[in-house]
Formats: C-alpha cells, structure tokens, sequence
C-alpha cells in the first residue's frame, strides 16, 4: 500500500508540485507593482476586492488544520468532529458582518493600519499604553506562530521530499521571505486566493469521490456504527468537549491577521458580500475535511493500516489512492500552501506591529516616515522576522511550542473581548482594555496549564469570559475619551 508520498518520485506529480511551490515566487513580482506605500504593504492599499478577501480570509485563518487535523479528527472521533468547526464559521461570519464593517470604516477615517493602531485612535491613548501591551501580545504569541508553521512546512517538505528537516525549513522559509518582501498584504492575500482555490478543489472532490467509493453516506455511518456506535453520535463525547470545540470559535475575534483583512477591502459595505462567499467556502471546506475522516475511517478502520499509523495521514493516502499524479502533485504542495497561507499573514502582522507601532510610533514617537523609506524597513523587517523565526524553530523548539500552546487562546482571550467592547460598547476605557488583556492572557496560561485538565475546559472560554467581566468592570471605574460620540460615530 502505498503511503501517499512515494507517487511525488513521479516525474509528472513532482512537476506540479514544484509549481505549486514556486507559484506564490511569482505572485510576488507581479504584486510588487501595486505596492508603493506602507498602506500598500500592510493592508493592500484598502483596494482590495470582495473575493480576494473573502477568499484570503478563510485561508489565512485554516492552515493545514483543517486539510489535516480535521479530517485526522473524524477519522478517530467520527461526526462528534464536526463540532471542532462549528464554532469557527459562526464565530467568522459574525465578524465579517458585525465587526468587519465597523472596523473598515474606523481604519479609514483614523488612518488605521493596524491593530494597536486601533486601539491607539479607539481610546486617544497618546500615552501609548495600549499599543505597547497589544503589541508586546502579537509580537511573542504570533513570531511563535510563524516559527511553529515553518516547523510544520519542513516537516511536510521533509516527508515529501526525502531532505532532510533543515533544508525543508530553508526552502520554507525562502518561499515565503521572497514573496513577501517583494508584495507584502497583496501578494500574500492573491496567494492566499489561490491556496483556498486548491484547498476547495481538495476538500469537495476528494470527498465527494471517497463517499462515492464507500457507497454513499448511508453505508458509511452504517459501517462506522458496526465499528463503534460512538462514530455516528455527535454528542458522544459530552457536553464538555462539545462546549470546547464550540470555545474554539471565541479565538477567531481576536487574531491580528484574521482582523487586517477587513481593513483592506475597496468599500466596507461589500464585506456582506464577502461574508457570503468566505462563508460558504467555510461550510464547504469543513464538511469536506469531516467527510474525507467518515469515509476513510469506513475505508481503513485500523489507524494501523495509515501511514506512520497516522490519522492525519488520511487525506494524503485518499488523495494518492484517488487521483492521478498531476492532481496529487497539486493537492499535496497544497497542503505546504496551506501552512504558509497563515505563516505569511502572522508574519506580515509581527511585522507591522514591530515597524509602526513599535518603531514609528512609539521609538520614534509618531514622527513620520517618507514613504519609501517606511517600505524600505517594512520589507527589511519582513526579512529579519523570518530568518529569526526560522533560527527558532530549527533551535528553539520547546520554546516556541510552549508559547504556541496558548497562541489562539492567549490572542482570542486578549484581542478578541477588548476589541468587540471598543466597537460596540461607548463606555469602555484604556484601562478596561488594558486589564482584559491581561487578565485574558494569564487566565489561558493558568488554566491550560492547571485546570484543563480537571475540568476538561478548553481554556479560552474561561479565559475569554474573564477578560470580557474584567473589561467590563474596570471600564465602569474609569473615564472614556471626551470625544466618545463622534469616535463610536465612525464606526457606522
């Protein structure tokens, strides 16, 4: 049996994975003409269109989760995994709408780029606290993020390719530093595009063709309740882990590279319709990666007989198994896009962070920057940024996987509570802000580490609860910007 990667030796699967590898190269170049400024370069001028964004959205935030980890899920848990994505399409088609909206029209009338930015023009922080306590939370949690990815790429590289994990990580990293360095946002967010594109081709066909080989979802869910009734009830598991699949939906307000593309589409009010599209790619694609786990667990019910005795391993073997070299070439640097598609965003949003909140604003004090000296040092902390992350993840593992450990927590439970409060709810102050923060960060850490376990809680619903009360609270025992009104009035 083969185990998926013994078809890339194909000359014809190993051309079309290698132009899926060198495509993004040349995206690049081409995007490089549209980036001029530092606007340009961080949130694509405000000028891009409704499907690019749609589109780049729902890539950026998936990774190879859900290509491998999904459907890995359902192949062991069976359709209590649909939970795992319940959460995040309800949470992200609220954000489109409800938070997106708001945010565009903020950005554009305050000159915001970025999140701290946000903050800054949100609450007149000219103290700069909240910059600096935001900024200090993406820059440790996302610069982890990004050298976790390129960890995961090489791996992928490495297991594609038969190198070995250092040159699957130089090869990771110089895919995603050139292209990023020559087109910042706009080339990031057309990659992203056409990531999703080969990610929705892989979670619909493939599906569609393994159902069709079992003999329909009927005989599946009837062979997986002769493997284990458990496999057919959603509910199997308890409401516990239902209500922690569910809390996974409350990190997505609160990641940096999710929230920039709102900021960056022409007109605010065609996020309604980028809502729709990035929403059904999102039911689509996430039916499909539990699918392909329903019937590849029918297909091969002992984990055994998958590669590595691997679950995740099921959508390469199904891919190998189904397709002709060309297709898998394809689906399988798809998987490498995939982990690049969220390595890139979080790179570009350290990066922004680390430029104008950190250097322009708060080193330099606010002083500007001409225009092409500002691209000069984006484009040159983009670089900087990557090699670090990449000098991380080949000799700093364990510090960067403990950090990674409450990345989507620690973000959701600081950003995402702070940030719905700041558009919707006048009354909230710098200092609420601040002290949900940090209430929200310390609650991630301190419950994943001593009390998931006994509760059997995912850590950001605590966390996220927390932070929204300590919001809350502190706000009311301190004062709002004088010019409350007319700031809460350019947001709608």
């Amino acid at each position: 049996m083969t185990t998926g990667y013994e078809m890339l030796k194909e000359p014809a699967a190993f051309i079309a994975f290698l132009f899926t590898l060198l495509l993004p190269i040349f995206v690049g170049f081409y995007a490089m003409r549209r980036t001029r400024t530092e606007e340009d370069f961080f949130v694509g001028g405000r000028a891009m269109d409704k499907i690019t964004v749609a589109l780049s959205a729902v890539s950026s935030g998936r990774s190879s989760w859900l290509v491998l980890a999904v459907s890995g899920m359902a192949y062991k848990m069976g359709t209590a995994a649909v939970w795992a994505v319940v959460g995040y399409i309800t949470a992200e088609m609220l954000q489109f709408v409800y938070m997106g909206i708001r945010m565009r029209r903020f950005s554009e009338k305050f000159n915001v780029i970025t999140v701290p930015d946000f903050y800054e023009a949100r609450f007149r922080d000219t103290a700069k606290i909240v910059r600096l306590v935001v900024s200090i939370i993406i820059v440790i949690f996302l610069t982890s993020y990004v050298g976790a990815q390129f960890n995961a790429g090489a791996k992928t590289l490495s297991a594609s390719l038969g190198i070995s994990i250092f040159w699957g990580l130089m090869i990771s990293v110089f895919m995603i530093v050139i292209y990023m360095v020559l087109g910042g946002f706009v080339a990031v967010a057309y990659n992203d595009v056409i990531r999703a594109v080969i990610m929705i081709i892989g979670l619909t066909v493939l599906p569609v063709v393994a159902v069709a080989h079992v003999g329909g979802v009927g005989m599946i869910l009837d062979t997986l309740h002769a493997l284990d009734p458990k496999l057919v009830d959603p509910w199997a598991f308890g409401a516990g882990v239902v209500i922690g699949f569910l809390g996974i939906g409350l990190g997505s307000p609160g990641q940096p590279h999710i929230l920039v593309r709102y900021m960056s589409i022409d007109d605010p009010d065609r996020l309604r319709q980028s809502t729709v599209i990035g929403t059904f790619w999102n039911v689509v694609m996430a039916w499909g990666a539990v699918f392909i786990g329903l019937a590849g667990r029918a297909m091969y019910p002992d984990v055994a007989a998958l590669p590595n005795e691997s679950a995740e391993m099921i959508y390469p073997l199904l891919s190998a198994q189904f397709f002709n070299p060309v297709i898998y070439g394809i689906l399988m640097g798809g998987i490498f896009a995939a982990i690049l598609s969220t390595a890139d965003s979080q790179l570009l949003v350290v990066s922004s962070t680390i430029v104008k909140d950190f250097y322009q604003e708060i080193i330099r004090k606010g002083e500007p920057l001409a225009e092409e000296v500002a691209l000069r040092i984006s484009r040159i902390t983009v670089f900087v940024i990557g090699i670090l992350a990449a000098i991380m993840a080949y000799f700093a593992k364990e510090i960067i996987f403990w950090f990674v450990l409450f990345a989507w927590g620690g973000l959701g439970a600081s950003i995402g509570p702070t940030l719905i409060l700041s558009l919707y709810w006048k009354r909230t102050t710098k200092w609420g802000v601040v002290a949900g923060m940090v209430v929200g960060t310390l609650t991630t850490i301190i419950w994943k580490l001593y009390l998931k376990a006994s509760t059997g809680i995912y850590e950001l619903v605590p966390a996220f609860a927390f932070a929204l009360l300590a919001t809350i609270v502190v706000s009311l025992l301190t004062k709002p910007p004088e010019d409350v009104e007319e700031i809460m009035k350019a947001m709608k």
